[in-house]
């Protein structure tokens, strides 16, 4: 291998496993209830402070602060449950609940008139999974167009991807680059841009508004690196 192409060989190999850690922490956050359990380490670990993927990106920046501003409230609380709660209210207000959602964490309800679930999309969604090999635990309980689980199926491909760079295959890595831009193409930037505006509009916290901004400016810096066109809705 030349120089050349070792030094871009070894942006990818930053710029994917930058990715990996992004989206799979962003994905996980997005479907859990937020618990002490979970929140505590990223906040004792300082997750917070910077982003392993697309910090240069004004989103991400800012996301990061809002984030950081929550995670001092947090800590300053202590064991004084307030600062919780009221982020599992939000969550609560967001994404739960039987009436009309302000803000949906699936695709599908987002194409369809009556707001429904388990539709074309999410069936397109759960076919990638499979041809690409991400086993899906909860499944049975959660439609497969989750935001949360497709950012973890952007990672994944990230995760071949690098797989596939590290072993000298280059036919292969280049197929998983195409899978990500297809895969955005048809999904993530189809209804996310809007996902991330109405949670700006109406999450009560920093936590989610900060994670709105970190996966916009996310985006935007995966279209980049991809060589795609920026969704006008990813637009600040």
């Amino acid at each position: 291998m030349m120089m050349a192409e070792k030094q871009e060989a070894s942006v990818w190999e930053l710029q994917l496993t930058g990715e990996i850690l992004l989206f799979n922490l962003l994905g996980k956050i997005l479907q859990e209830v937020p618990a002490r359990a979970w929140l505590q380490p990223l906040v004792d670990d300082e997750v917070f402070t910077e982003s392993p993927f697309a910090e240069a990106q004004p989103d991400v920046a800012a996301g990061l602060d809002l984030l950081k501003k929550w995670c001092d409230t947090f800590r300053q609380a202590g064991q004084d449950d307030t600062v919780l709660k009221e982020v599992q209210v939000d969550y609560t207000n967001l994404f739960t609940g039987m009436r009309k959602l302000p803000v949906s964490p699936w695709e599908s309800v987002y194409f369809s008139d009556e707001r429904l679930v388990f539709q074309e999309q999410t069936m397109d969604v759960r076919a990638w999974y499979k041809q690409y090999g991400l086993e899906v635990i909860n499944l049975k309980r959660e439609p497969d167009d989750h935001v949360g689980l497709e950012l973890i199926f952007v990672g994944h491909l990230a995760r071949l991807g690098l797989a596939a760079l590290e072993a000298g295959n280059d036919l292969e890595f280049k197929q998983l680059l195409a899978a990500q831009r297809d895969f955005l193409a048809k999904h993530l930037f189809r209804w996310v841009p809007l996902w991330c505006k109405q949670i700006l509009e109406y999450a009560n916290t920093d936590f989610y508004r900060g994670l709105a901004l970190l996966i916009r400016g996310a985006l935007i810096e995966l279209s980049q690196m991809l060589a795609m066109p920026v969704p006008a809705g990813l637009q600040s």
